[in-house]
């Protein structure tokens, strides 16, 4: 820490000063905790997807990859059914052909009139199916075709060419005929590779078509089942809403979700904490600005009794001296006549710091007759470049004297800011005290300030938001760019006490 050359103080008001920094970095701590995450969630934030929309296209997506991929198991599934038919079929040829050539050489029948294929085709053909045999030179002998259906043919070209580069339909099937331990040819089952195909495209699309309607029952009852679980989370927006907004006081209730009750517990011991840390705070101000009060008293005081008692002696020793200077030392008189009118000057000077440090006696005058003489010593003072208006509605001197008190204190800060710096033709101080809020505005019509909206620095906006925060209310400071500007202090409404 830097050492600080302070003047002497008395311990409350070392107090006021060594608490001074508290002061200002308690609300700017309150502020970026709950006003800049806020900012920073709606400005430049990508754009954000409901969560039951999110965890249910996750799901989707998960049980679109399971169903496809029992898709692809149910294709191969089929090729492999078609594959062991057509061995099946292929082996039954081949046993059915061995029997019939094997029965010929038992009655001695000539070799061209076997076998006979019509006996064996009855019971396994099937549309799309060839079978034959060849002898054992490899001399085609006999073979039986079944035409396909014209509704089998009906798959897309593009799944067509998939099944044909995966499966490879339409590849003969040989099973070796066996007659005596010797090898007396084959015998051979076909699929019609497009008949093939057009099976598995009615399978497939068939599978496909119930899942399909499975995934979108399946997304349907996932978001509707998030939902209502999630159903919470729009408590505990509106919970962080209220707690942006510095309503302190917003609980959260206990849910069934464990993960849900903890995030309700750790929201509400901050919200207690903050709304204790901002009751200690606002206590802290009022001691604060009562210990400044209390010593802008004592200093009016010193100044009203030993500085203005000591302009008065000089002012009254400069007359005394100029009356004699008069009749006997003429050159002198001047002289005399100019310490007088320093010392006027001072004495006025004197006077407006005074009312500065000690302001009228509100408590006998009214916040409202103590408002209409700021404002008609502005305008004393202003001698028409700038025009200070007042407008009060509402019954405004029955509210407590320490709202009194620091509202006069906020609209003389606010009226010496319009005067010192908007350059403005118009003044306007408004004060409305309505069942709820009491609203106080000071509106100028200055000169246009450019672009930027942040007051300027040094213009006492922190000893009026110490005031305001003391009573629990809000600061806004509205600058327009076509000129002029507004301040407006909105505190609760504190009716006196009987």
């Amino acid at each position: 820490m830097p050492d600080l050359h302070l003047p002497r103080f008395l311990p409350d008001e070392i107090c006021f000063y060594n608490a001074r920094a508290m002061e200002q970095s308690l609300p700017q701590a309150l502020n970026q905790t709950l006003n800049q995450p806020a900012l920073h969630f709606a400005v430049g934030r990508p754009r954000a997807i409901d969560l039951k929309l999110r965890l249910a296209l996750c799901v989707a997506a998960l049980a679109a990859v399971c169903l496809l991929a029992v898709a692809a198991y149910a294709l191969f599934d089929s090729d492999r059914a078609a594959r062991a038919k057509g061995n099946r079929i292929a082996e039954m040829v081949a046993k059915d052909i061995s029997l019939q050539l094997s029965q010929a050489q038992w009655y001695s029948q000539s070799p061209e009139h076997a076998p006979d294929l019509q006996r064996i085709a009855a019971p396994l053909m099937e549309p799309g199916l060839c079978i034959a045999y060849q002898d054992k030179t490899g001399t085609f002998r006999q073979g039986i075709c079944s035409g396909a259906l014209a509704s089998e043919d009906i798959a897309p070209e593009s799944y067509a060419a998939l099944y044909r580069a995966i499966f490879h339909p339409g590849e003969p099937i040989t099973k070796p005929l066996f007659i005596e331990g010797e090898t007396q040819g084959v015998a051979v089952a076909t699929f019609d590779p497009a008949t093939q195909i057009g099976r598995s495209w009615r399978e497939a699309s068939r599978l496909l078509s119930v899942m399909a309607f499975a995934l979108v029952g399946l997304c349907l009852a996932v978001y509707a089942a998030l939902a209502r679980v999630l159903r919470p989370t729009l408590v505990i927006r509106t919970g962080l809403a209220q707690l942006a907004a510095n309503d302190l006081s917003a609980r959260l209730p206990s849910f069934d979700l464990a993960e849900l009750s903890a995030i309700s517990d750790v929201f509400n011991t901050l919200a207690e904490r903050l709304e204790t840390t901002l009751a200690e705070r606002n206590a802290l101000t009022r001691k604060l600005i009562a210990v400044q009060d209390e010593e802008r008293r004592h200093l009016a005081r010193e100044l009203h009794d030993e500085f203005g008692q000591s302009l008065t002696a000089i002012a009254a020793q400069a007359a005394a001296a100029a009356h004699t200077a008069e009749r006997q030392c003429p050159p002198l008189y001047e002289e005399c006549r100019g310490i007088s009118r320093t010392t006027a000057g001072m004495m006025a000077t004197l006077r407006g710091a005074l009312v500065r440090l000690r302001p009228p006696d509100i408590e006998e005058l009214g916040l409202t007759q103590s408002l209409e003489s700021l404002v008609a010593s502005w305008n004393g003072i202003e001698k028409g470049h700038t025009r200070f208006d007042i407008a009060i509605a509402g019954r405004v001197d029955d509210l407590p004297q320490s709202v009194c008190a620091n509202l006069y204190r906020i609209a003389q800060e606010a009226i010496t800011n319009a005067a010192k710096h908007a350059q403005a033709s118009c003044v306007q101080l408004r004060i409305e005290a309505g069942p709820a809020d009491i609203v106080l505005s000071v509106e100028d019509d200055g000169e246009a300030t450019g672009t930027s909206l942040a007051p300027k620095p040094g213009m006492g906006l922190l000893g009026m938001q110490e005031r305001v925060a003391s009573l629990g209310g809000t600061l806004r400071f509205e600058r327009r760019a076509s000129g002029g500007a507004r301040l407006v202090a909105t505190i609760p409404n504190m009716a006196a006490e009987p």
